[in-house]
């Protein structure tokens, strides 16, 4: 197991398992962490059997060399390797990487009896690897930016209660209150697609359109299941409660175009329904369009003029269609964002609200409780604070999973 250790705190990345205490073997990996993200110090500490150790140095070269050989040879077959290549400044830090290598090599070609020049070489030759060191950090740490990095011109969010009936529902309004005030705090437009709310002052779902190409990098790993711990008002009794919600993040990429043909829509009118004063019930300005190819069905209430319910229907509907486009698109680099979505299986936990107790846990992440509950919960500033702790370390999780595909698996 690879732990990082920062102070106090400890980063565990599950990859490898064991029982021996190695640090020296992984000073190299060190540094490399070192200038990923950029920290005045790192201990590194492994538990695991030297066949592990040697297994990861050995795919973290291997895979160096072939970026390395695959520029040079500007043929590749690899897939997954191209897509690397054409990343920005990863050429240039490859050349700079060849030259370094090509300074040791003929440094290892000298040979002299005089114990100065031998002197000179050595520190000469530890100079270039110290320089190695960097831009292999560099090269990594180039890759984890740009593979986590997505822009979209629009996202929907939507947020439905899962277990605990009133009280989840209750929650989906907290939750809702919080992302529009985060939202706010980030500058970023958004809309209100969808409101269906309960007359218990609930929300049985919310829907938002983000409208901003900074936004996707800010709301993706908002996406899985919330839970909330607290003692419901509606509670006589003063016992706690766990209740859930679920978020959904659906990104539009600009670049791919939905088509969605006339005679494959069913559109429907109805009077809008839930708390919403004098206007609801009223007219038929709720709009309800069903995609009959797929079966999936939208709906949209949230204005008082039908005409502009159903133009923000169809976009939604457009939106939810490329998911399946998107499962039609996965790279190797794609299926690797969607790991580090972690959106698709909505029985994942990923955060905890602990009102009693004020504080707030995200699972994901080992440094992940923040105090403070009801700050977060209205200013941006705080979520934002832990959506770039979860940003950094699905960043970490993005180098081990290229290292993991070189190295061979402990036995």
């Amino acid at each position: 197991m690879l732990v990082l250790v920062k102070e106090c705190v400890f980063s565990t990345c599950r990859y490898y398992g064991g029982v021996i205490n190695r640090v020296e073997a992984l000073k190299s990996w060190d540094l490399l962490f070192h200038n990923l993200y950029k920290v005045t110090t790192y201990r590194i500490t492994l538990f695991s059997t030297e066949k592990c150790v040697s297994a990861l140095e050995s795919g973290l070269q291997k895979y160096l060399n072939r970026l390395v050989d695959a520029h040079q040879n500007e043929v590749c077959k690899d897939e997954s390797i191209s897509e690397i290549l054409k990343l920005r400044d990863i050429p240039q830090l490859l050349n700079e990487k060849v030259k370094v290598t090509e300074n040791i090599r003929s440094l290892n070609d000298l040979v002299s009896d005089d114990e100065e020049m031998k002197q000179l070489a050595k520190e000469e030759k530890e100079m270039y690897k110290e320089q190695l060191r960097d831009i292999d950090g560099r090269i990594f740490e180039n890759i984890a930016e740009n593979l986590g990095f997505q822009q979209y011109e629009s996202i929907i969010m939507e947020i439905a209660p899962g277990v605990g009936g009133q009280e989840a529902m209750l929650f989906v309004k907290d939750l809702l209150d919080m992302y529009m005030s985060y939202l706010d705090h980030l500058g970023f437009d958004y809309e209100l697609m969808e409101l269906l709310q309960t007359e218990g002052g609930g929300i049985r779902k919310a829907t938002l359109l983000i409208t901003d190409g900074r936004a996707y990098e800010k709301i993706k790993y908002e996406s899985g299941v919330h839970r909330v711990q607290r003692n419901p008002v509606t509670e006589k009794s003063g016992r706690m409660h766990t209740s859930t919600a679920v978020v959904t993040v659906c990104p539009e990429p600009k670049d791919v175009d939905v088509t969605l043909n006339e005679k494959d829509l069913k559109i429907e009118s109805k009077k809008a329904s839930g708390a919403g004063g004098q206007h609801v019930n009223t007219t038929n300005s709720a709009i309800r369009i069903t995609h009959l190819p797929t079966g999936k069905f939208v709906t949209c209430q949230s204005e008082r003029s039908q005409i502009k319910n159903k133009q923000l229907a169809l976009k939604k509907l457009k939106i939810l269609l490329y998911e399946d486009q998107l499962e039609a698109q996965t790279s190797f680099i794609s299926q690797l964002r969607k790991k580090q979505m972690g959106s698709k299986l909505r029985n994942e936990k990923i955060r905890t609200y602990n009102f009693n107790q004020d504080r707030v846990t995200d699972h994901r992440i080992s440094d992940g409780t923040m105090h403070n509950l009801k700050e977060l919960m209205k200013d941006g500033a705080p979520l934002e604070k832990l959506v770039d702790k979860i940003y950094k370390d699905m960043q970490r999780k993005t180098i081990l999973e290229i290292v993991e595909r070189e190295a061979s698996h402990c036995t």
